[in-house]
């Protein structure tokens, strides 16, 4: 790995706060996961399992690790595209000691021959494991520690109703106001010791999507044009960060290019829909998967587009955005 890479790595981890009260926004799961957590320290037990889920990079994984630590345990992390093999988890399984936590990202994504296994783990705290092949086949019945599973999704309509029955803590992670998104960007300053004007957090909030992960790279990069311009320079001003985020493509409503070429192609293709997002994928040259989960969400939420049942609708909110005239429809 590169030094840049390591440097990078590092970055990250410092980024993430260690406990509950350092974790900036969500207030109600905050507050919610506060009581669970305490109740179940103050009666020695293990913490249900947590079920969390919400779009990218507004903070499960890092709140995983925050649960982990409020209950001084040890966490273990894969993602569920990796566990192709019932050894695979049985072998993370064993691994666990009593109190453990096992955080699966994209839970969502579990092949169902392993979440069949995941099954008993999580209500029982056993895994029956078949070793050997037809008549010579037998099962073995493997008993675990009391363990608990946090799992992170961006597609809980995805999970299974017995899989996600089983989850007894179940939260959604939403996109973060403006003045959060600006606190936050002001820690990530403490964190790198780079200043930041208050003008200049706030015009990183507005086009952060309401996002942390998305912030604290625009952070970064904001900085990169702030010591390219001074390499002496240590504080981060309103004059550069305009700048920046315009050479970067991103405008005031934090929309980039790829949103400008979704929203124009509904618009001028497809007559401002309904369109298919086959179709529009198809158009675009954009993965579905990457369309449905990171750019629909937020463009939803600020009521660029709508979904219908035959597709994907522009609205007049995008049109005036995009400074085309609109011609009044029903939606």
């Amino acid at each position: 790995m590169e030094n840049n890479d390591i440097a990078l790595q590092e970055y990250d981890l410092s980024l993430r706060p260690k406990r509950l009260n350092e974790y900036i926004g969500q207030a109600a799961v905050k507050e919610m996961l506060n009581v669970f957590i305490t109740s179940a320290l103050a009666r020695a037990e293990t913490l249900d399992h947590v079920l969390l889920y919400g779009p990218p990079g507004l903070g499960k994984t890092t709140l995983a690790h925050i649960i982990a630590n409020e209950m001084n345990a040890q966490i273990y992390s894969v993602a569920a595209p990796s566990l192709d093999r019932v050894g695979d988890l049985v072998a993370i399984l064993t691994k666990l000691n009593a109190g453990d936590f096992l955080f699966i990202d994209e839970i969502h994504r579990l092949p169902r021959i392993i979440e069949e296994v995941l099954y008993s783990a999580m209500e029982d705290y056993v895994v029956n494991v078949v070793v050997g092949k037809d008549a010579t086949a037998n099962t073995i019945k493997i008993v675990l520690p009391p363990f608990t599973l946090v799992g992170a999704t961006t597609r809980c309509g995805d999970l299974t109703a017995p899989l996600r029955d089983r989850f007894g803590i179940v939260h959604q992670i939403n996109y973060y106001p403006p003045e959060e998104i600006a606190e936050i960007i002001k820690r990530t300053s403490r964190v790198f010791a780079f200043d930041i004007d208050e003008d200049a957090a706030w015009e990183i909030a507005k086009r952060s999507r309401g996002t942390p992960r998305i912030a604290n790279r625009l952070f970064r990069r904001v900085r990169d044009f702030a010591q390219f311009d001074d390499p002496d320079c240590q504080k981060i001003t309103w004059p550069v960060t305009a700048a920046a985020l315009t050479k970067l493509n991103i405008d005031e409503a934090g929309l980039n290019e790829t949103d400008y070429r979704y929203l124009m192609t509904i618009i001028e293709k497809f007559g401002g829909g309904p369109v298919g997002l086959n179709a529009l994928g198809s158009a675009i040259s954009e993965d579905l998967t990457t369309l449905e989960d990171v750019y629909e969400p937020y463009l939803i939420q600020e009521g660029f587009i709508v979904r219908t049942p035959r597709g994907r609708l522009a609205t007049k909110k995008a049109y005036e955005h995009l400074g085309i005239e609109y011609a009044h429809r029903l939606f």
